[in-house]
């Protein structure tokens, strides 16, 4: 019997709020939560169902236990090491950035390789005191994986990037916070709870259409210059000045009271809207097919 045929709970889990706050969670805790194809199968199939459930605003990422994610679990990296690496019918760890709606990691634990990959994808992230990251590639005999390369110089600058991939050393909460890895540092046993009201400061207060925009346009214009920027914006700004969203989002302002935004439509295309599309999503476009 395989890994994603046994019978098993659940390897991802996922949970909504009255809030509007999803919790997924990562669920091989004997395996330190571990990845292996079953919860890449299950994570990206719980990420398609919140990016479209109307009761969700703001998710989070974290792992069950004492652990994020370590990256991929070792008894698999011992099965794969030096065969032919077939990535037919894989799930790119990229499809996190079309995620619509805001994504914040809350990282318990041990978090490196591929762990750090998806905590990296997220929007904002928490990490708990104690808590550990690390590459890891390269001491794997590993590249950069899964645009690690990408990700890292845009958060954390060229230099520092430079130095956490090619050394592949551990570094601890303090240091996370201090170079801007992460957001926030958070005593262990309030990190899901600071994280929850966090997003639920978001989900009852934000516009979801503006959210999903507003995450697209950060993340595409990275790869454009300011002109092209400003462009896209201007497309934007259109399509928003005739929105429910903008009339109640100056309502509730004028008339001093909470807002009450609409759901974020199930086929709202940021792409579309914008004019553009995710970088990764343009790559793996590009390479469809290919070897």
């Amino acid at each position: 019997m395989t890994e994603d045929t046994a019978p098993a709970e659940r390897a991802v889990l996922y949970d909504v709020g009255e809030d509007g706050v999803a919790v997924i969670t990562l669920n091989r805790p004997e395996r330190k939560n571990a990845w292996n194809p079953v919860m890449e199968r299950q994570l990206y199939e719980v990420l398609d169902e919140a990016d479209h459930d109307a009761r969700v605003r703001v998710a989070i990422l974290t792992g069950a236990g004492s652990a994020f994610c370590p990256g991929v679990d070792v008894e698999r990296l011992d099965a794969v090491a030096g065969a032919t690496m077939d990535m037919a019918g894989r799930s790119a760890p990229s499809r996190i950035q079309t995620f619509r709606k805001p994504l914040i990691a809350a990282i318990n634990g041990p978090c490196a390789g591929l762990g750090l990959v998806h905590a990296l994808l997220c929007d904002v992230r928490f990490m708990a005191c104690g808590a550990r990251l690390s590459t890891a590639f390269a001491k794997r005999g590993l590249p950069a994986e899964y645009g690690a390369g990408w990700l890292l110089p845009r958060i954390v600058g060229i230099e520092r990037a430079m130095d956490l991939l090619l050394t592949a050393r551990v570094v601890d909460a303090d240091e996370a916070l201090r170079i801007g890895l992460v957001a926030y540092v958070v005593e262990p046993d309030q990190l899901v709870a600071t994280a929850k009201q966090y997003a639920a400061e978001i989900a009852a207060n934000c516009s979801p259409t503006s959210l999903a925009l507003i995450k697209h346009q950060t993340l595409t214009d990275l790869d454009g210059d300011f002109e092209q920027a400003v462009h896209k914006a201007y497309r934007t700004m259109a399509y928003t000045a005739t929105s429910e969203d903008f009339r109640e989002g100056v309502d509730s302002f004028v008339q001093k009271r909470p807002p009450a935004f609409p759901p974020l439509a199930d086929d709202l295309d940021p792409a579309a809207i914008t004019g553009s599309e995710m970088p990764a999503a343009r790559i793996e476009a590009e390479h469809a097919g290919k070897p």
